[in-house]
Formats: C-alpha cells, structure tokens, sequence
C-alpha cells in the first residue's frame, strides 16, 4: 500500500518521541527505560516516510532488512505483516530494535534527515516484533527441505545467531554450541536488563529453536571439544566460529589488581547471568556497590551500561571517566543522554594514572591527569595529550574499567592451522569470511574486533551465503 499523503504534508509531520520511565524512578529499577510506542503514534511515525525509490536506508542495514516494505505495511495497519517482513533478513528484531544503532545506520542515511529529523525507523521496527509477541503470531520464514549437512556455531551472540537463523532455512541441520548456561552471548551477559530484558532475548532464541536450530550450553570449544574433532568424528561439514570479543582489556596502570575493581565484562556479567541486581533474593556475586563512589573508565555504549548498572545497584556515587571530550565518545547519544537524566556525572578529558589503596589491599582513590585534545589519531577522534601538573586525586572504592576487549584466544590456541593477526582476532575473508583451515567461518567481533549487535548479524549473514554457497560446491 502507497503512502496516502503526498510527500509535502509528510515533511510536516514531526518524529514521535518514544516515551521513557522518569528518570528519577528508573535510576532505582532495572525495569526497562524505552516503553514502546502504541499503534496510532507508530501509525503516525509510518506516515512521515517519504517511500524513496534509493531506499538508502535499505543499503545502510548491515542484515539488508526491506526498510520500505515494512514501513509500507504499519501505514497500512497489517503489522503482523510488517514483522515477518522484517524477519525475512533479521532474526531479532525485537532485538535490534532496541540496540541497534540506527542514527549510524538505516535512519543515518534516511532522506528526511537532511531536513530534520530521519524516520524513525528503530522504533518501528521495535513496535512491530512487540506486536507480534503480544499477539502470540510470531511470523517465522518457512524452511527449505533438508539438505543432509551439518554445521556447527560456535558462540551464541548476534553473528552466531544470525547464521544460524539463516542457515537453517536453507536447509541445514545447525548445532550452536554456547560456553556458558544461557544461549544470548552479550545479548544475555553484556547488555542490561534495563535496555533489553532478558526474555526478549529468550524469546526470539526460542523462535529459532522452533525454525529448527539447536542449541547446546556448557560447551566450552577448546576444551570440552576442538575444531578438528567437530569437523571429524562428531561430523559437521563446516564450522563458523562466532566467538565474540570477550576478553577485556585493562589500564595497565599501577594499583589495578587492588580489590574493588573491575572489568566491565565481570562486572555486567555478575548481573546479568548471576542475578547481582536481586539481591538480597540472591546471593550476591558482585562487591556491595550501596553507599560508594563508582568510577566507571570509558567512553563506550559498554562504559553506559556499567555505570548506570552501577546506579541502580545503589551507588553513592557513579561517574563517567573519558580521556576525550563528548564530542569524541563513541557511546550512542540516546545512552549519554539516559545516564545524565539518572544523576551520572561525567568527567571529560581525564586520565587515570593509578590507583591507590589502604593497607588490607582495598581500593580507596585513583590519580587522575587532565588532558588536552591534540591531532585526530587514524580513527579521526583527536588524540589526547596529557597536561603537565595537573594530577589530582578522585576518592572512589569501586572502579570498573570499560575500554574495549579483544577476542578469547581459547578456539585459536587449540587449532593450530587457524591463522590469526598479532592481537588474536582470527583471519577470514572479508567476503567470504573463510579462514585459513578448510571448513572453518569466522566472523563478528572474533575477526572485525569490537563493535556493534547489528555487524555482528551483518556478518552473521554473510557467513551463511558463503556456507551454503561451501556445501553445495565443496569448493574452498
């Protein structure tokens, strides 16, 4: 169905704002912060799209979702629709729908937001898998006769999840084979409850079981079982390593092993698998966060997460440390925003030098240098340079350092034939995503190191063309 209005009164429209719990209440609760939007505004925010015969927002989506089409279909109020539309190329939406980064993405190259604001086109696609979950019709792609091959994925995060949904529609017989007890990757242990519950997440796992996937946990590859033994006597016919980048990097700074700081991945991961935010329902697996000063180190959507986490684990007080400006935070601005409304303090252009503790080995305070913006570095971002004199001392007692990760070495040390660059990450084919053992896939934060849900899938999809394409030619 066409737009019903000519493109001129469509500009007038303005984008609808997606209501939010208050701040003042939410920084005490992990219940979710984004409401959702009802029919009649996503009706009304379906409305301001221009129908563009580019469809750059289509080219911009790393899973190639039909943005037009399913925009087409909430104009027309067939939002069940709409949803499976969307789930022809992504197998989470109600996913991607919340932490997507659509302003770099779909709604960056959106036409309307050359004018003002772009369609909002997150929120949309959020509204519709909602729908469809409410409603118990969950529209799921039909399945392609089996093809007799079996593939093994090795992680369950976004990349790992996205293959297999696609795979498995193309006929395969898919195993994911997940570490740890619950099937998500940082979907589950990364991102908080309050930006993506867990039974969202869940849910649309749930889905792919019914599509036909399965899933295994407490399958640590590597150790419970290599590469080489699942291309061999456990018979798969191809490997796709989707094993995230895990492995937190540290300040390397003196004072770091001092009790009551952190990496971000133990810190969120404490919360979010093992319940920390329940206490004293459960035990709490997490240093006492009430009544103390947090300092979170980063500048990242990861940095947001843990500080705000740490907020509404009852902090005194919780604070944002960048060695660059604002400008230079690579966090989406939507997070910034959410945690200043919640009473997080920023602190721009600072750099931690050490820590400092009492004598019974407990974080007291870190040594703090301010910093000046010289020269852009090879990201663009203008690199910091220290401030000569200008130490001085931040009382804190937890610290919780959130500056990146690389990939966990473990599949890589136990496959010997599988090339990997000098800081772990495992070499494939930027189109192919073929690694250098026969096979073997990999792709996601493992190869691209860290970055967002949505070129994890991205990459996800492209792994399974390129699978399919292996075993149906067995040409490598």
């Amino acid at each position: 169905m066409n737009n019903p209005l000519p493109p001129r009164e469509r500009m007038k429209i303005h984008r609808q704002t997606m209501p939010e719990e208050p701040a003042a209440e939410r920084a005490h609760h992990f219940h979710e912060v984004n409401l959702g939007l009802d029919g009649a505004v996503a009706q009304q925010e379906a409305l301001r799209c221009l129908s563009c015969k580019s469809q750059q927002c289509f080219t911009a989506c790393p899973v190639g979702v039909k943005v037009r089409d399913f925009i087409d279909l909430v104009v027309a109020g067939d939002y069940l629709g709409a949803a499976a539309k969307i789930r022809e190329d992504n197998v989470l939406p109600a996913v991607t729908g919340r932490v997507c980064p659509q302003e770099k993405q779909c709604e960056g190259s959106c036409v309307l937001g050359n004018r003002g604001e772009p369609v909002a086109i997150g929120y949309l696609e959020r509204f519709v898998a909602d729908y469809e979950r409410k409603v118990g019709k969950v529209g799921l792609p039909e399945r392609a006769p089996s093809t007799g091959k079996k593939v093994a994925i090795i992680g369950s995060g976004p990349a790992g999840l996205s293959c297999a949904g696609d795979l498995t529609l193309k006929g395969h017989e898919v195993t994911v084979l997940e570490a740890l007890h619950e099937i998500g990757g940082v979907l589950v242990y990364g991102i908080p409850e309050f930006r993506l519950p867990k039974e969202i997440v869940r849910e649309e796992v749930e889905n792919l079981r019914r599509m036909g996937v399965e899933f295994r946990t407490n399958v640590v590859v590597g150790r419970t079982v290599t590469v080489d033994e699942l291309l061999g006597e456990e018979g798969y016919d191809a490997v796709f390593v989707a094993t995230g980048a895990g492995l937190p990097m540290f300040l390397n700074i003196p004072g770091e092993h001092l009790c009551g700081v952190y990496s971000a991945n133990e810190f969120l991961t404490r919360v979010n698998l093992m319940k920390a935010n329940e206490f004293p329902a459960y035990d709490n697996p997490i240093y006492d966060c009430r009544g103390k000063d947090v300092a979170v180190f980063g500048g990242g959507n990861t940095a947001m997460d843990a500080v705000r986490t740490a907020l509404r684990l009852g902090a005194r007080t919780a604070t944002i440390l960048y060695r660059r400006s604002e400008a230079e935070m690579p966090a989406r601005a939507e997070e910034a925003h959410h945690a200043r409304d919640e009473g997080v303090q920023f602190r721009m252009l600072t750099n931690p030098v050490a820590f400092q503790g009492d004598d019974k080995g407990w974080l007291t305070g870190v040594v703090l240098q301010q910093m000046a913006l010289g020269e852009p570095d090879k990201s663009g971002r203008r690199s910091p340079v220290p401030v000569p004199g200008s130490e001085t001392v931040l009382p804190i007692q937890v610290a919780i350092i959130a500056i990146g990760n690389r990939g966990n070495p473990l599949v890589q040390s136990t496959t010997p034939d599988l090339a990997t660059t000098r800081h772990g990450y495992i070499v494939a084919d930027a189109e192919r995503l073929k690694t250098s053992k026969r096979g073997v896939f990999a792709g996601g934060d493992i190869v691209s190191g860290g970055a967002t849900v949505i070129l994890a899938m991205g990459a996800g999809r492209k792994a399974a063309r390129a699978i399919h394409e292996y075993l149906g030619s067995g040409e490598w």
